[in-house]
């Protein structure tokens, strides 16, 4: 309590009053401040521990797709960049479910470094899944400059903004490994995803020997289309080398003798085969069929790119392909375009059980 007989004057009032302001400053200022950066940046402040996934924020879909691409392109510079050196160390992952070698290359584990961190670095409070080990001892950031490329901007004026939780990223860091090591480049790919509420909403493939990209979103744009015209009757059926055999005889008994397969390696080249792509090195197919077990890295950013396009991309039993939860789908593959896709699935009953035996 103070003294009897004492008075603050009007003046000490106001000096006090500063004090408290310049303590209060003191203490909110670098929290305000990182606020801001999180604010302007998209992601957490520097030194701040990570943001859970209620508290992440929006992030806006067309810069995410401005860093797809640029991320896709900088991972193909590196497979590209280690195939023309000829120096893969090469490596096995362990066996496949089919009894393969699951190889890994360079190629791969540099690829992975570039664009998961690119990622990363723009967007830190994503789920990002990828194919292949992210070791943090070997970080490197990325910085992204925050262009948006015209192509983009022309085909999506505005921004569209969802929150930060809902959405997963796939990448695939280099997408048919084992014809890389066989030097068939053609085959080779570099893809991204991205899936909000487990449903794709944007796809990048990228062709690293081409350097050829294919882009688009969902309600949104493209900067690929479908061709002008599909055979459904006597389709040409591109899938895997291994189950070239095995698909060909249900397939000649579904569609008759005058159906074709088409061998190939990859799932991002063989989406391509089913869109207008301008690249003399690309095969052209009508339907697209898998029927074994497959990781949703490799499908789905070509499951968004056919989505956005009208096409469609399911379980050989027609069923939706969930991108959240396990990395990978027992149902096998099938994917069309400008096809009636379920009579398509209801021609196809036994494709998956052939894929088992």
């Amino acid at each position: 309590m103070a003294p009897m007989g004492i008075r603050l004057s009007p003046l000490g009032v106001a000096v006090f009053f500063l004090l408290g302001l310049g303590v209060l400053y003191h203490l909110y200022s670098g929290f305000l401040a990182g606020r801001f950066s999180l604010f302007g940046l998209g992601g957490e402040p520097a030194g701040g521990a990570a943001e859970s996934a209620a508290d992440g924020g929006a992030v806006d879909l067309r810069e995410m797709l401005a860093v797809a691409v640029l991320a896709a392109e900088r991972g193909g510079d590196e497979v590209r960049r280690v195939r023309e050196s000829n120096v893969l160390h090469e490596k096995s992952k362990g066996k496949t479910r089919e009894g393969a070698e699951d190889k890994m290359t360079s190629g791969d584990v540099l690829s992975n470094r570039k664009m998961f961190y690119l990622l990363k670095t723009a967007f830190p409070n994503v789920q990002i899944n990828t194919e292949e080990h992210v070791d943090a001892s070997d970080k490197e950031v990325i910085v992204w400059n925050r262009k948006i490329p015209e192509d983009i901007l022309k085909e999506i004026a505005a921004p569209k903004e969802v929150p930060a939780e809902s959405v997963t990223v796939w990448i695939d860091p280099l997408d048919a490994t084992q014809e890389y090591t066989e030097d068939l480049r053609k085959y080779v790919t570099t893809m991204v995803c991205v899936a909000v509420n487990g449903k794709p909403v944007l796809g990048v493939i990228h062709k690293p020997f081409s350097e050829y990209t294919a882009w688009a979103m969902v309600d949104g744009g493209s900067n690929v289309k479908a061709r002008s015209s599909y055979n459904e009757k006597t389709p040409k059926i591109i899938v895997s080398r291994s189950h070239a055999g095995m698909v060909k005889q249900v397939a000649l008994q579904t569609f008759g003798n005058q159906t074709s397969i088409i061998p190939a390696g990859g799932a991002g080249y063989k989406v391509l085969a089913l869109l207008d792509v301008p690249d003399m090195s690309q095969e052209k197919a009508d339907l697209y069929i898998h029927v074994t077990y497959i990781k949703k890295w490799d499908i789905c950013a070509g499951n968004a790119i056919l989505k956005a396009l009208g096409g469609h991309m399911t379980t050989l039993n027609g069923e939706e392909i969930s991108y959240t939860g396990s990395d990978g789908i027992e149902g096998g593959l099938l994917a069309s375009i400008k096809m009636n896709h379920q009579a398509l699935v209801r021609k196809l009953p036994d494709l998956e059980k052939s894929g088992h035996q």
